[in-house]
């Protein structure tokens, strides 16, 4: 059984500041996952420093951050997103980055395990580049993944019935309001899985000071794997 999750860490800086890494540390610490995938790690001006602190991510979590080349030395993501996992998952995973289209800088990761493929991704604020988006991360992931998918991440998407027709030939996910944390009201944060995956429980993490620690609060799925 893995438990995967997705946070939006808006910059560690809660909803109006100051930066505090360690809140946010804190609430993955205590939601325990296998694979998370993280979005807004990084500041977004300059040479995108980290705004989550790379030295203290296993001590406070005991998970490793996803190697990925092409960035800055002083960023920890890709256009300001990471995945973190137990180490002896990090050690026989391979990442991808997947650049996308749209009005503004977009990319996806995608984190390829034996058996698994997990594809973490912050969609854009126009849904018609949503759409973009989601077209060209679908069709990737047919053409580098077996047939055990998760999409998960920031979609931006309020609406249930629009912007996710790509994903039709996928189980959606939306465990529930997740944003704006003090108060969550919208279902941005999601996951897609393919059908053959075992699905076992999701939820909505609000505990360990989550509620204060970001905009966003963190999404979670228990699967069963073959």
């Amino acid at each position: 059984m893995l438990k995967l999750a997705s946070y939006n860490l808006h910059k560690c800086r809660g909803m109006t500041g100051p930066h505090a890494p360690l809140r946010n540390l804190a609430v993955i610490r205590a939601l325990d996952p296998d694979i998370i995938a993280l979005q807004e790690v990084d500041f977004r001006y300059g040479v995108r420093p980290e705004a989550l602190p790379r030295k203290l991510i296993q001590a406070e979590t005991g998970l490793l951050p996803a190697r990925i080349n092409g960035t800055t030395e002083s960023s920890l993501g890709w256009h300001g997103q990471t995945i973190l996992m137990r180490p002896h998952l990090a050690e026989i995973a391979t990442l991808r980055r997947l650049p996308l289209p749209g009005l503004e800088p977009r990319g996806a990761i995608a984190l390829r395990l034996p058996g698994l493929t997990v594809i973490g991704m912050h969609l854009g604020l126009a849904r018609s580049s949503r759409r973009q988006q989601l077209t060209r991360i679908t069709a990737q992931a047919a053409r580098i993944a077996d047939d055990r998918i998760v999409m998960m991440g920031d979609f931006n998407e309020w609406r249930d019935d629009r912007g996710l027709e790509s994903l039709a030939g996928f189980r959606m996910i939306a465990p529930g309001p997740s944003y704006p944390a003090p108060l969550p009201q919208l279902r941005l944060d999601r996951m897609a899985m393919s059908t053959n995956l075992d699905l076992v429980e999701t939820g909505v993490f609000s505990g360990a000071g989550a509620r204060d620690a970001s905009d966003h609060l963190p999404i979670w799925a228990r699967i069963n794997l073959p």
